[in-house]
């Protein structure tokens, strides 16, 4: 009987230091988004659209304009460090990974139902990943209009978002459990440069610069 080859398996210490602000994507009403999704789609769907918001999209997708009135902010451990989800670190591979494989030559194209192998094949720790702002900083706040196109008509509102500055760093530790994965990891990270992570990243919030050993 022919010897079973293992795969590889790596363990990636990293570090990202954001170059541009980064905004929080959690309502500040903690219940806001229960609250939306009873109103249109019924109790019993409720739970239902939170796991699917939990797992790796942002928040902010879940509701529409009429709930974008409320300020969405950073988690806060106990002693009121804020900090991101693990979740939201595997939301951009997931979006990294999306655009890259319209790339050709990069290792992002050869990997096939990658949601599955991010969801599956890569995990990240810690859950709770404490934002480490820079010396004399402090959260500041983020407001922007929305525009949407909607049946009846054209519809602003204001969005508003507590933001990290500028040079505030996080650090995670990424297990990942296939060859074929291990070679996409840095292409994704390095794509921070570009597009960052966390809420409005198609105008430039969010981008970072990262280490990894």
């Amino acid at each position: 009987m022919a010897k079973k080859e293992h795969e590889k398996t790596a363990k990636l210490k990293v570090t990202l230091t954001f170059t541009e602000e980064l905004l929080g994507t959690c309502p500040g009403k903690s219940d806001l988004v229960a609250d939306y999704i009873a109103s249109k789609a019924g109790v019993d769907k409720v739970q239902e659209e939170l796991d699917a918001a939990a797992d790796g999209a942002e928040l902010s997708e879940v509701v529409d304009e009429q709930t974008q009135d409320s300020t969405t902010i950073f988690p806060k451990m106990p002693d009121g460090k804020p900090f991101i989800y693990d979740y939201q670190v595997k939301g951009f591979f997931k979006d990294a990974c999306g655009m890259l494989r319209r790339c050709k030559g990069m290792k992002s194209e050869k990997l096939l139902a990658y949601k599955k192998c991010i969801d599956g094949l890569v995990f990240v720790s810690p859950r709770q990943i404490l934002l480490q702002l820079p010396d004399n900083s402090s959260l500041g706040v983020c407001e922007r209009p929305l525009r949407a196109q909607t049946p009846k008509g054209d519809r602003v509102c204001l969005a508003r978002s507590e933001t990290a500055p500028a040079g505030t760093v996080i650090e995670f530790t990424i297990d990942i459990m296939k060859d074929a994965v291990i070679g996409c990891v840095d292409e994704w990270l390095d794509y921070g440069r570009l597009r960052g992570l966390g809420q409005w990243r198609n105008s430039g919030k969010g981008k970072f610069t990262f280490t990894s050993e």
